[in-house]
């Protein structure tokens, strides 16, 4: 009999004969499993041909209602994650004729906010924070490395894991990165984060693994490739070690970088291309956390502001 975990096991293999990346298939994998247990759970049903659009409602009121583990309701981005996942499934089992085409049309995507990027460090913070990674062992000296090269360039966190050994081409000071939809990007790396690669390819990696012929540029203690939840894990320690509130993440890194480049006068067009960006709709929201700059220019040039001063003396 037809079964909706198998037809998940067959998606998944039919994601990486078309290429697309290990993380969105590990999404896939999670999201669609979460959403195939709850069907089973409280509907009883594992067959792909008893599956109705009032299952995918349901599961879309589920997600309206869930909680993370702090107690939060799931923010829209995230359902939406979830929503693209479920859909790209439902896609394939329409495709290979286990479901009906409506359903593919039944699960929608829910409105995001539009709000400024999360939390963002100044420069002096971030200085802070740095500072906390210190580099007097191999493990301290490969976070900090890891943690110059994610402000240097602002890369996504997948992108700076991604990274291989190959990758870093020390005659340009540049990387080449595996970015979102397995597009490929050249990336300039400032000469502080380059001479951390440097001594951490020459002196530090094989220090700190006990294994060289691994082709990954960051690796753990065993030699695999670094796991994504213990750097996050060590950012968090970072973090808290350097007085910081608010909440700090690896991307963090990459908004920080973003507002730091814009607010020295960066082109927006070449920072696009740094973040590998399709258009500049996203960085419109990154200009205006230069709110405070804008002011303050103001305050400074405009002359009404000029004569309040002048009538304060």
């Amino acid at each position: 009999m037809s079964n909706l975990h198998q037809h998940l096991n067959e998606h998944l293999e039919r994601l990486r004969s078309l290429n697309f990346s290990p993380l969105t298939i590990r999404h896939s994998r999670y999201s669609v499993a979460a959403f195939l247990r709850w069907l089973e759970a409280g509907h009883d049903l594992v067959e792909p041909d008893r599956l109705r659009a009032k299952h995918l409602h349901a599961w879309q009121k589920h997600l309206s209602e869930r909680t993370t583990v702090r107690g939060h309701l799931l923010k829209a981005r995230s359902i939406n994650k979830h929503v693209e996942c479920l859909r790209r499934f439902l896609k394939f089992l329409v495709e290979t004729g286990l479901a009906a085409q409506h359903l593919q049309e039944a699960i929608q995507f829910v409105k995001e906010p539009r709000m400024l990027p999360g939390s963002v460090l100044a420069h002096e913070q971030m200085r802070r924070l740095l500072g906390t990674a210190i580099p007097d062992t191999p493990t301290g000296y490969r976070l900090r490395t890891m943690l110059e090269v994610l402000y240097s360039s602002g890369l996504r966190v997948a992108e700076l894991l991604g990274m291989n050994v190959g990758d870093v081409d020390f005659k340009y000071g540049t990387v080449r990165v595996m970015g979102k939809g397995r597009k490929e990007r050249v990336v300039p790396v400032g000469k502080t984060a380059l001479q951390y690669l440097e001594s951490y390819l020459r002196a530090v990696r094989a220090a700190a693994t006990g294994i060289a012929e691994q082709k990954a540029l960051f690796v753990d203690g065993t030699g695999k490739r670094f796991p994504y939840y213990t750097f996050r894990r060590q950012v968090k320690v970072c973090a808290k070690r350097a007085g910081l509130e608010i909440e700090v993440t690896p991307h963090t890194f990459r908004r920080s970088c973003t507002t730091e480049l814009l607010r020295g006068g960066a082109n927006m067009y070449y920072v696009k291309e740094l973040l590998g960006h399709e258009s500049l709709e996203t960085l419109r929201h990154y200009a205006q956390l230069t709110i405070h700059d804008l002011k303050r220019e103001h305050q400074k040039c405009h002359p009404r502001e000029r004569d309040a001063r002048q009538s304060a003396r």
